[in-house]
């Protein structure tokens, strides 16, 4: 982004009229990632919902700024170096419930947080979501990443989301629109790619009444089996996508690497595909232990594994 620095303040004048001080300037992100790290937001700003989170994007788009939506942090590692163009903290957090006769339809906005969302519809008798109950993010994240657990995810939910795609405004999409595969949609496609990407605003999910007592044992059974198997601490999340015919913690705990560390980062020694920290860790440290695991899987078994989680901000990979 070669911007003047008189084009610069005018455009960042004209984001603090709309939207006041929720608007600022070299912004660390530690904070708002779960794995607590991240250099500064170039520009950071925090939207409500989700008409400020169009119009958000739709500034950024039309003065040619890049613009990233932060959710819940997790499933991104954020650059060091931080985050050229605009970050959008996403607060967009209605949800409300109407019922078609048989089911019950939720629309949550996508900056929803997902664990608070399955909760909620668990203790109004609501099933469909108890999958969710431990999975950090919010709603959009779950929408472009299709997420999933316990044989559950967002393709067997989605009705339809209403997407904000620059250029063209908001539209409903289907789920068949969105092409979902395993933890894969077109949505999650677009990143890393240099187009302009489109924004979830909201999304329509089915749940089906059942009675709170058995979803409160089904979930309960999800959380117990989520601490046996997953490490607490400072982490991105669920670091590979299980390849084809294989678990991705298999292979790097097969590989030999399990509490292997770089920095102050290691791979768990209950789950290998998850990498913690003590929250003291460099983004870095992180990106490098990716490499060590992905060679190591490479050379060793022939497989290559895909990343789960999105490299956002400015990297260099010289190295």
């Amino acid at each position: 982004m070669n911007l003047t620095t008189s084009v610069l303040d005018a455009i960042h004048e004209r984001f603090r009229e709309i939207f006041g001080d929720r608007f600022q300037s070299q912004v660390d992100l530690n904070r708002y990632t779960s794995a607590r790290v991240g250099g500064p937001a170039e520009m950071f700003l925090i939207v409500n919902n989700a008409g400020e989170l169009q119009a958000a994007a739709e500034l950024a788009y039309a003065q040619s700024i890049p613009y990233f939506i932060l959710g819940g942090g997790s499933n991104i590692l954020v650059s060091d170096r931080g985050v050229r163009g605009l970050v959008i903290f996403n607060r967009a957090r209605e949800v409300k419930f109407r019922s078609n006769g048989i089911n019950v339809i939720c629309t949550a906005e996508s900056g929803a947080n997902l664990s608070s969302l399955a909760r909620q519809c668990i203790a109004k008798g609501l099933g469909g979501l108890e999958w969710a109950v431990n999975i950090p993010g919010t709603v959009g994240g779950a929408v472009v990443g299709n997420s999933g657990a316990h044989g559950g995810d967002m393709k067997g939910n989605l009705l339809a989301a209403t997407i904000w795609e620059p250029g063209r405004g908001a539209r409903i999409y289907t789920p068949e629109e969105l092409r979902y595969a395993y933890r894969d949609s077109t949505l999650k496609q677009e990143q890393g790619t240099v187009r302009p990407r489109r924004v979830v605003l909201s999304a329509e999910l089915q749940l089906t009444p059942e009675p709170v007592d058995v979803l409160n044992a089904r979930a309960n059974a999800f959380t117990s089996h989520r601490k046996q198997t997953q490490p607490g601490g400072a982490s991105v999340g669920s670091m590979f996508k299980n390849p084809p015919h294989y678990y991705a913690g298999y292979l790097i705990e097969a590989a030999g690497l399990k509490g292997t560390r770089v920095g102050q980062v290691e791979i768990s020694n209950k789950h290998a595909n998850f990498f913690v920290s003590d929250g003291s860790a460099s983004a870095e440290d992180i990106r490098a232990l990716i490499a060590e695991a992905w060679n190591a899987v490479r050379e060793q078994f022939g497989v290559e594994m895909e990343l789960e989680v999105e490299l956002v901000g400015e990297w260099e990979f010289g190295n």
